[in-house]
């Protein structure tokens, strides 16, 4: 017996009005993920040579400046090269994010109107500019002083020797974290405009952000330091009041608020 799967009672996001059924929707989502993909392969691709050497040596330079003369250290045979792909990883995806942030947008925009459509092309490049924003935040604000702490075990009994893979492990996901924590404003923004939560609620919240804020950033912080921690903390909880800003801009016409009227 054969069944055929009933409409979902959203517009496409190409055909105004047009009904898609549940397979239409899983569909679409397997291009948008496809695309994305073949975006992700084409930035490791462009990165692997040569920009991953370079981009090593730069993740090195704050560490170098804490203490002069260090280098990095290869313990296992696989230690450089593991190390060597998972940055080419990190570049690949910082290379493809502008495409994999308008797919997700383009996936999940489906109740907009033209109009509000247009808003598409400059979240995609607003949420491209934070992700690298943030990474930058991370090399220049966070990195220095935690490798400063952490470099210096205030021990003269204790010299560091610090593994390629270790420490480059460690920066890149500082890197990428504060990534994508720089993202937060237009998550809030999204979960505002389908009518999840208000630029009212999210205010009233205020309390629970400080503690969100100060949580997150021990946890994305390498360092036990409490003045990285509040280096991190501080613009994390700026970026939450940003996010309220921007979901004020866009809760007045809300979809899901739309869709109840």
């Amino acid at each position: 017996m054969t069944t055929q799967a009933g409409p979902i009672n959203a517009p496409g996001p190409h055909d105004d009005g047009k009904v898609l059924t549940i397979i239409e929707h899983l569909q679409e989502l397997r291009s948008r993920v496809m695309w994305s993909s073949i975006a992700l392969v084409v930035g490791i691709g462009v990165s692997i040579w040569p920009l991953t050497k370079y981009a090593i040596h730069f993740l090195v330079i704050p560490a170098q400046d804490t203490r002069p003369g260090f280098k990095l250290h290869q313990f296992q045979l696989l230690d450089y090269w593991s190390t060597y792909f998972r940055v080419s990883l990190l570049l690949g995806i910082a290379i493809a994010m502008p495409m994999i942030v308008y797919q997700i947008l383009a996936f999940v925009a489906p109740g907009l109107t033209k109009q509000e459509r247009r808003w598409l092309y400059p979240i995609v490049i607003g949420a491209s500019f934070m992700f690298v924003l943030g990474m930058a935040f991370a090399y220049y604000a966070e990195l220095p002083p935690a490798l400063k702490f952490l470099l210096d075990p205030k021990n003269k009994d204790v010299e560091p020797t610090i593994g390629v893979s270790t420490y480059i492990d460690t920066v890149t996901r500082l890197l990428l974290i504060t990534g994508l924590v720089f993202e937060m404003p237009f998550v809030i923004m999204g979960l505002a405009k389908i009518g999840v939560v208000t630029s009212k609620r999210l205010l009233g919240w205020w309390r629970y952000a400080i503690l969100f804020a100060v949580v997150l950033a021990a946890v994305v912080t390498p360092s036990i330091d409490p003045v990285t921690q509040l280096v991190v903390a501080a613009p994390i909880l700026l970026l939450y009041f940003v996010g309220i800003a921007l979901a004020r801009l866009v809760e007045g016409n809300s979809f899901l608020g739309a869709r109840r009227t």
